[in-house]
């Protein structure tokens, strides 16, 4: 199913209303088959539609009605009438209202946002969703309102030494455990905390650091011979109010703050992973930037733990209901797991891991009617973090993530363990995880069930520190080329290193790049043929979440285990997709490396970067600049040309260079402006430190590197938005200089204009490519030379070639805009658009006679045929 024609299809349905025709058209776009539409219109049923507007789809399980106002209409009657059905869908073509009677959500929207709310009917066409999880608004409220806190308390509390941002941290720390037990009944009375506060402080703030010390030390005290306004406060145990700082300093603000905090927030309802939100929202951009602590939402979470473990132990449950033997074991085999995150932050992955383990070990004893106290410990939970602060966190966020889920038990087996005195809680490490050992932090002996997730720090190669550079040396010691890799592959080759040959798997959310690009072979060649596979991944998506200072970031989740049997599964657009094998590239094709080729393994012409100045910027000239000095030297036209670069060519921006042969020098300096610039030129040449530079001074009238040929060229741009369907490319005459942020082909046809305009490549092109940010990095070794194209007659050639004369029409008749307007996929005129699309169906022809039903599938075939032309070649 082609998720983005649906909704153009759905889109359509909706502005061009036909009442009689639409559950038909609908169905239609759902790709139920025309037949079976045929026999819909055909039986009975369709009177049904005809006298009281309702079909039922019986195949689909569903019940379709249109009613005069959907707004009034008692939607609960019809649902009870209709349970048999997967999905009730009522509209007035007005409003819509549909219910899926499987998953239980439900849908109430204009008709007009049908095509947007596409996915709501996708297992009509028999696509399952897989499961969301939605953000609490609550963490979120939380979040910000704590931030806001700490940001006054800062203006009062100089934070310049380590030791001073410690104590105020620390502060945070325990100001957020007396909020969740005085929430949650850890302390015995509601709001005892924020009222104790309240009742014995002054209004300006100015005694609160004394009350606050005080009920610190009694926390930590078992004696209990004291005031009775704090004798109703328990031991807590556990460390965490036995360091002792200096005094803060409390304003009438900051107090109001701090018992606004407590009095505003309902903090049960508040899940203790938001603390990593917190500390995002109380740790400067370039702290948490060079560190790499990322708080990972819970729906973020939920796609590594589900697949990695959870779903395979809910399948087990499933099993084993109405079984006490399998109950039984299947809750022995929980109890015995190891949950190990080497870069746990403050604990967000390990805190949902073992708040859902929790919920599965009721969810057993409620099936098995068994009376058991909850056997799930801390100790089973394993993290190393860099950062001393959230290690804090994390140890805090499981004891709290423990009572929440003693609460939960007891609400429904009446008793459970007491949360305090706090016990340890997990094995957390404060260090740097691409030095220590893994297994000392996580023992592993045989028959030990392990599994490693997390969301390890990005930074690519040019943002690494020296001390990070250092860890990639002592992590890839003795192999080469890898200084170009991303800072997360320390994570993937240690977690490979760790699970080789054990029941044990992993998990990690990386940045996509690892899997683009030259990182692919550098990184998986190395990985992979340790006897593991990938047995599961997301593909890219844009991760977002809401926490403050939140930026999106281009992710993709990788699951590694030893080779297996066992099922694997692609993610994409939420579809879950069950597949033979998921290659480096996250593609369903056989485990190869797509490496830089010096030539066309495809015998396409020879393609190479553009020429390069290395001037100072004194061969080169302005608009304006041009004008002016023709104007004042009419005979300096002839040593001008255009210079076009990636820019230049999709923005329709204007740059022009001086272009002077041999011949033309000495005109060349018989004018002033020229000779000048000439002159500039060669003394930054002369200046610079590179002694290849310095010789190309005794030729300072000459670009550093020509690769300029009299003829016509393609140009092709090195740098181009991810966002367009095709990379902007076109043909230049010989009055344009091609730059070096551009390739270029020379004396090129206009049949490889239409190769490289098509889907075919950008497929290609997007899978193999590097990126710089969220832009395609087109490289001719790389992405052109290994570019598999069958070999074509003339006819096919001719054919192409009428195709790519139609886009190239399609934009000259759109010449006042720019090839950036015309690419945008948001205003693509629609002619220029079938005209791509003409010339993408003919191209695909040249590879098969069926036609492709997806990207995924082109791609799958571009693999397969990119495997069978390498072996060829090698058997040359």
């Amino acid at each position: 199913m082609n998720i983005i024609q649906l909704e153009e299809k759905l889109q359509t349905l909706t502005q061009n209303l036909n009442k009689d025709d639409f559950i038909f058209d609908f169905l239609l776009a759902y790709e139920l088959p025309k037949a079976n539409i045929a026999k819909l219109r055909k039986n009975s049923d369709v009177n049904t539609l005809e006298l009281n507007g309702e079909l039922i789809v019986k195949n689909k399980k569903l019940f379709f009605k249109i009613v005069d106002d959907a707004k009034t209409i008692n939607f609960e009657k019809i649902l009870k009438e209709q349970k048999s059905m997967r999905f009730v869908f009522l509209t007035d073509f007005k409003i819509i209202k549909a219910y899926d009677l499987k998953l239980l959500n439900s849908l109430d929207i204009t008709f007009e946002e049908l095509a947007k709310n596409s996915d709501f009917f996708w297992p009509i066409a028999g696509v399952e969703k897989a499961t969301l999880y939605e953000e609490k608004e609550a963490d979120v409220k939380a979040s910000v309102k704590m931030a806001k806190l700490y940001d006054e308390i800062k203006k009062s509390n100089p934070t310049n030494t380590k030791e001073e941002i410690h104590a105020l941290n620390v502060f945070l720390t325990r100001l957020l455990f007396c909020y969740f037990a005085e929430d949650t009944d850890i302390f015995p009375n509601s709001n005892q905390f924020t009222n104790y506060l309240k009742n014995v402080s002054c209004e300006d703030g100015s005694d609160l650091h004394i009350h606050l010390n005080t009920l610190f030390d009694t926390l930590n005290s078992t004696n209990r011979d004291i005031s009775n306004h704090l004798k109703e406060f328990p031991y807590v145990n556990g460390g965490l109010f036995k360091e002792v700082f200096a005094p803060l300093i409390f304003t009438k603000i900051s107090r109001n703050l701090i018992i606004e905090c407590g009095a505003e927030l309902n903090w049960s309802l508040i899940n203790p992973d938001i603390f990593g939100s917190m500390i995002q929202a109380v740790i400067s951009d370039e702290h948490r930037g060079t560190n790499g602590m990322h708080y990972t939402s819970v729906p973020n979470i939920m796609k590594v733990i589900n697949p990695l473990f959870l779903d395979d132990l809910k399948e087990s449950f499933e099993n084993s209901k109405g079984n006490v033997k399998k109950l039984n074991e299947l809750h022995k085999r929980i109890t015995n797991l190891k949950i190990f995150d080497p870069a746990c932050g403050s604990g967000n992955f390990l805190i949902i891991a073992y708040k859902e383990l929790r919920k599965l070990e009721m969810d057993i004893f409620k099936s098995g009617q068994m009376l058991n106290m909850p056997s799930i410990k801390l100790s089973q939970f394993y993290g190393i973090e860099l950062d001393d602060f959230a290690h804090e966190v994390a140890i805090l966020s499981l004891w709290l993530a423990e009572h929440q889920m003693n609460q939960e038990f007891k609400k429904l087996f009446g008793d459970c363990t007491p949360t305090l005195p706090l016990k340890d809680s997990g094995n957390i490490v404060c260090g740097n995880a691409t030095r220590l050992d893994w297994e000392e932090v996580c023992h592993k002996n045989e028959g030990d069930e392990i599994y490693i997730l997390g969301n390890p720090p990005y930074l690519g190669a040019r943002l690494q520190t020296k001390e990070q550079k250092e860890d990639m040396n002592i992590v890839f010691d003795g192999i080469e080329g890898f200084n170009n890799l991303d800072y997360i592959s320390c994570w993937f080759y240690k977690g490979s290193d760790y699970i080789e040959k054990l029941n044990c798997k992993f998990a990690f959310v990386t940045t996509n790049s690892i899997n683009q690009g030259e990182q692919v072979s550098m990184l998986w060649s190395h990985i992979l043929k340790k006897d593991i596979e990938i047995f599961f991944a997301y593909k890219s998506f844009k991760w977002t979440n809401n926490a403050k200072a939140n930026a999106g970031v281009i992710v993709s989740i990788i699951g590694i285990r030893n080779k297996s049997n066992e099922i694997k599964y692609l993610f994409e657009n939420n579809l879950k997709k069950e597949v033979k094998n998921i290659n480096a590239y996250l593609v369903n094709s056989n485990n190869i490396f797509i490496k830089k080729s010096t030539k066309s393994i495809s015998e396409l012409p020879e393609m190479n970067f553009g020429s390069m100045p290395n001037d100072g910027g004194y061969l080169l000239l302005s608009d304006e600049e041009k004008n002016e000095l023709i104007v004042k030297n009419p005979s300096s036209e002839k040593l001008i040309k255009k210079f076009v670069g990636s820019q230049e060519f999709i923005k329709g921006q204007n740059k022009y260079c001086l272009w002077i042969s041999d011949d033309l020098k000495e005109l060349a300096h018989n004018i002033p402006i020229i000779n000048e610039r000439i002159n500039k030129c060669r003394d930054i040449r002369n200046s610079s430190n590179r002694e290849a530079t310095k010789k190309l001074a005794i030729i300072p009238h000459k670009f550093a590197e020509i690769r300029f040929k009299n003829t016509n060229a393609i140009i092709m741009p090195r740098v181009s938005s991810e966002r367009r369907n095709y990379i902007p490319t076109g043909f230049l005459d010989n009055t344009n200089v091609i730059s070096d942020s551009a390739l270029a082909i020379f004396d090129a046809k206009e049949w490889l204009l239409g190769v490289l305009s098509s889907n075919m490549h950008m497929v290609w092109v997007k899978a193999i490519s590097g990126y710089l940010g969220t832009s395609i990095r087109y490289s001719a070794t790389l992405t052109y030379n290994t570019f598999p194209f069958p070999k074509i007659t003339q006819t096919q050639k001719e054919k192409i070639e009428e195709l790519v004369n139609i886009i190239l029409d399609e934009r000259d008749k759109e010449y006042l805009k720019t090839l950036a307007e015309l690419y945008d996929p948001y205003k693509m005129p629609d002619s220029l658009k079938k005209a791509h699309e003409n010339l993408d169906l003919y191209i695909e022809s040249i590879y098969r006679d069926k036609p492709f039903s997806s990207d995924e599938e082109r791609l799958e075939h571009l693999f397969k045929l990119y495997e069978k032309m390498i072996k060829e070649e090698n058997q040359k």
